[in-house]
C-alpha cells in the first residue's frame, strides 16, 4: 500500500464524519475546530473538488473558504516563529493569512508537493514582506533596504575574520560592489530606527535634563526683516534727498504726516501722495518688477 493511497483512505474516513450536503463536499459547520492532521486529508479533497467546480459559483466559493479556515492552523504556526513581536501578532495573523489565500488559488494537486510544503514559504513570505515594507521609520527603497540586510551580515563576518570593523571599501569590496553604493547603504540604514526628540540628551542623569527638542533651532521672527533691509538699502540708495528723509522722518522718527509737512513747509495731503509714490516704488524693486 503507496503512502498516497493511505491519505486517500484517511481523507474518505474524515470526510464520511460529516454530512455531504455542498457540492459533493462534507459540509463543516465550524472548520476552525478541524485537528491539523484532519486538515491535511480535507485539504486533499477540497483540493481535488475545487479543480473540478466553476469558479465565483456558491460550491466553489464553500470550497475555497473551507479550505482557508481549515488550514489557519499553518499561519499561527508561521506567525509563532515572530512571537517575540507580541505586540504585532494580530497583524502578523492577518498578514500571514493573505500568504495562506494566495498560496490556495497558486497550488496545483500535479505537482504532487504536500500543501503544507507548499503554503508555509508563502506565509512566511508574506509575513517578512509586510515587516520589510512597515518596519522601517523612515520609507526607503527596497533596494536599500535588502542592501541593509546584505551589509549586516557582511559586518559580522568580515569583524571575525579581520578582528576590526570593517571599513566602507573592504564591504565594498566582500560584496562586490562600488564603495558608494555601501555608503549609500550605510546611511539608508539610519531610517530603520527613529529616536524621539523628546528624550533626554543625558540618558544617565536621574532627572529629565535637556531633550534634543530643547536644542532645536526656530524661526527667528526678525530674519525676515533683516533680509528686507538688505533687500532694501539699494532700492533707498537710488531715492533723491528728499525722498530719503521723508522716509527716515516717517518711519525712523516716527512722525505723522502733518508733523512732516509742518517740517518741509507742505501739507498733509502732499506727504501722503510722496509716501504712497515712494513706498510704490520700493514695493516694485522687491518684487523685481521695476
Amino acid at each position: 500500500m503507496t503512502a498516497s493511497t493511505v491519505t486517500t483512505e484517511h481523507s474518505t474516513a474524515v470526510a464520511q464524519q460529516f454530512e455531504e450536503s455542498v457540492g459533493g463536499l462534507p459540509y463543516i459547520e465550524d472548520a476552525t475546530t478541524v485537528a491539523p492532521r484532519d486538515a491535511r486529508a480535507l485539504s486533499k479533497l477540497f483540493f481535488d473538488r475545487l479543480a473540478e467546480l466553476e469558479e465565483g459559483t456558491h460550491e466553489y466559493q464553500y470550497a475555497r473558504n473551507t479550505l482557508i479556515e481549515i488550514n489557519l492552523s499553518l499561519v499561527r504556526f508561521a506567525a509563532s516563529r515572530f512571537r517575540s513581536r507580541g505586540d504585532q501578532m494580530e497583524d502578523i495573523i492577518q498578514v500571514g493569512t493573505i500568504g495562506l489565500i494566495k498560496a490556495i488559488d497558486r497550488f496545483d494537486l500535479s505537482r504532487e508537493v504536500e500543501f503544507t510544503t507548499f503554503a508555509v514559504p508563502y506565509i512566511v513570505g508574506e509575513i517578512k514582506r509586510h515587516f520589510r515594507d512597515t518596519s522601517w521609520s523612515v520609507h526607503v527603497p527596497r533596494r536599500l533596504q535588502e542592501l541593509r540586510v546584505e551589509l549586516a551580515k557582511a559586518t559580522s563576518e568580515l569583524s571575525q575574520e579581520l578582528d576590526h570593523a570593517p571599513t566602507p571599501t573592504e564591504l565594498a569590496e566582500h560584496l562586490g560592489i562600488t564603495r558608494e553604493e555601501v555608503v549609500e547603504g550605510i546611511v539608508a540604514s539610519n531610517g530603520y530606527t527613529a529616536g524621539s526628540i523628546d528624550v533626554p540628551v543625558d540618558e544617565s542623569s536621574d532627572q529629565g535634563g535637556t531633550s534634543y527638542a530643547d536644542r532645536l533651532g526656530d524661526i527667528d521672527p526678525a530674519l525676515e526683516g533683516v533680509e528686507n533691509l538688505h533687500a532694501l538699502k539699494p532700492l533707498v540708495a537710488e531715492l533723491s534727498d528728499r525722498e530719503r528723509q521723508i522716509l527716515r522722518m516717517r518711519f525712523g522718527a516716527e512722525m505723522t504726516q502733518s508733523e512732516i509737512g509742518a517740517e518741509l513747509g507742505i501739507s498733509q495731503m502732499h506727504v501722503s501722495r510722496l509716501l504712497s509714490r515712494i513706498l510704490g516704488r520700493l514695493r516694485l524693486g522687491l518684487l523685481g518688477l521695476k
